[in-house]
């Protein structure tokens, strides 16, 4: 293949990847996705492709809906068993985020909600809501017709509105503020001040550090609140699960405020937070290993700022 059609891939590589992460929720298997793409660009017959970022968009999308479909993932999703993968502010792989769909559609939140859609739904939302694609080219990527997008599309979005436990969208500074004062009640014991600070329909779900087979729920404030309480007290046995006593930082993950639990260099806890009308109306904890892989390598690019505790 020569260089020009390498670099014609290269120059949409971003936009794929992301395009690939929304769809399936996890880092890893999206690179795989745009490999698998590529491989395909280099096998394809160029010179009959009219509109390459069209052709490579319709390839990905359609290799993203295979997985989607596999008998993998199909169990993976019935037995509630992960959660997206966390991403760090920056990451190229989060995609565009000019507009409040484009941030929502990439929110811990929203990427959990979308697990509940069939894949086509998936598909016809993200393309839609995160890309801007009018129904008529999803018609033409998903072999369906343009009625059909349009039904897909809105099924989705009546999904997605129902179940967002969240008023309107929070400026960062805001939100940073909610999560440090959650954080304080939380380590110190506080559960009525954790409780206020929930919304009345809260929930919480937590991969139980990847130890468990099945994803943690909590429903109610108190439920919640008692969940946060026993996760945030320290012991001796969750500085050796650890390694170590974390120092505890607020980042800014997949465009929502996160609690990063850091030992050295290493994140060994995400806990990432939704919060609207200044109440958190969710929160998604992860510490398994492989769902922190990436954001683990971009901490260590990063330039953290002071730990909000220093040794938990």
């Amino acid at each position: 293949m020569d260089s020009a059609a390498v670099e014609r891939f290269e120059a949409g590589r971003d936009r794929l990847a992301s395009l690939a992460y929304r769809l399936l929720g996890s880092a890893a298997d999206a690179e795989d996705a745009v490999q698998d793409t590529f491989l395909r660009w280099q096998a394809a017959d160029r010179e009959r492709i009219e509109v390459p970022e069209a052709w490579l968009t319709k390839v990905l999308t359609n290799l993203c809906l295979d997985r989607l479909r596999s008998a993998r993932a199909r169990h993976e999703r019935a037995a509630g068993a992960t959660l997206p993968e966390p991403l760090l502010a920056g990451d190229p792989m989060l995609g565009p985020a000019d507009t409040f769909e484009q941030r929502e559609s990439v929110s811990l939140a929203v990427l959990t909600l979308l697990e509940r859609l069939s894949p086509v739904e998936r598909a016809v939302y993200v393309l839609r809501e995160a890309f801007s694609y009018r129904h008529a080219e999803i018609a033409g990527i998903l072999g369906i017709t343009e009625s059909a997008s349009q039904q897909h599309g809105h099924r989705a979005r009546g999904r997605i509105a129902a179940e967002r436990r969240r008023g309107g969208e929070a400026d960062p500074a805001s939100a940073r503020r909610v999560v440090e004062e959650f954080l304080a009640a939380a380590t110190s014991g506080r559960t009525e001040r954790l409780v206020a600070l929930l919304t009345d329909d809260a929930t919480a779900v937590s991969d139980g550090a990847g130890l468990g087979r099945r994803l943690l729920r909590y429903e109610t404030p108190e439920r919640v609140a008692s969940f946060v309480r026993a996760g945030f007290k320290p012991t001796p046995a969750k500085r050796r699960l650890a390694g170590g006593s974390p120092a505890m930082h607020i980042a800014l993950v997949n465009g929502s405020p996160a609690v990063l639990a850091v030992v050295g260099e290493r994140v060994v806890g995400a806990v990432v937070f939704d919060v609207g009308d200044g109440r958190v109306a969710s929160l998604h904890g992860i510490a398994a290993a492989d769902r922190l892989a990436r954001l683990n390598e971009a901490w260590r690019r990063h330039e953290p700022g002071a730990p909000v505790i220093d040794a938990w």
